[in-house]
């Protein structure tokens, strides 16, 4: 692993983190060419001690990768209205899409706010989720609040085997749903 802090001089990246062991893997990707930024913004993932559980796991990924972290609100009513009348929807289907635009928005806007000017996200790595979809979520999002959007499918490249290998290593917990109730409920089925 690189630590970042040994990298200096690279362009600022924002990078969106839904995890700890996601997030391994990618920050260990990135950080050979950009100064990266990681930023926790998941306001679908509850109870509130299940989200307390997988900031503090990556809390440590940033703490051992040499990375900051910045952690955005947690407003889990903002994500329930959000995603209002879609409950019942399967996973994978368009309550996904929706908590996927909230969450690179809000991301998106701090980049902004922050003279950031590229972001990705972490989601891309996991096996269960389209990076087609989310990287056209996040290309919209982004030319909303004129930044780039790095469009990259970081399961690629064995990325979801090194962040299984690297949760393991460094011990960080690893979650078996995205987060949200729905999908820790089961409700309807998974479809891509």
């Amino acid at each position: 692993m690189i630590d970042a802090r040994d990298r200096p001089d690279r362009p600022r990246l924002a990078l969106h983190v839904c995890c700890g062991p996601c997030a391994s893997a990618v920050i260990e990707r990135l950080v050979e060419d950009y100064e990266v930024i990681t930023v926790w913004y998941n306001p679908n993932i509850d109870p509130v001690e299940e989200h307390d559980l997988r900031l503090a796991g990556m809390q440590r990924v940033a703490g051992l990768s040499g990375v900051p972290l910045v952690e955005l609100e947690h407003d889990p009513e903002a994500w329930a209205q959000a995603c209002a009348g879609l409950m019942d929807e399967p996973e994978g289907g368009a309550r996904c899409s929706v908590c996927f635009r909230m969450r690179l928005a809000r991301v998106a806007r701090w980049a902004e706010e922050s003279g950031i000017g590229v972001l990705t996200t972490t989601l891309t790595v996991s096996p269960h989720k389209s990076a087609e979809r989310i990287n056209a979520i996040g290309q919209e999002v982004c030319r909303d609040h004129r930044i780039a959007f790095m469009a990259e499918n970081f399961k690629r490249r064995d990325g979801f085997r090194r962040s299984v290998e690297l949760s393991r290593a460094w011990g960080i917990y690893r979650q078996t749903w995205c987060g949200c109730a729905p999908a820790r409920e089961g409700v309807g089925r998974r479809r891509g």
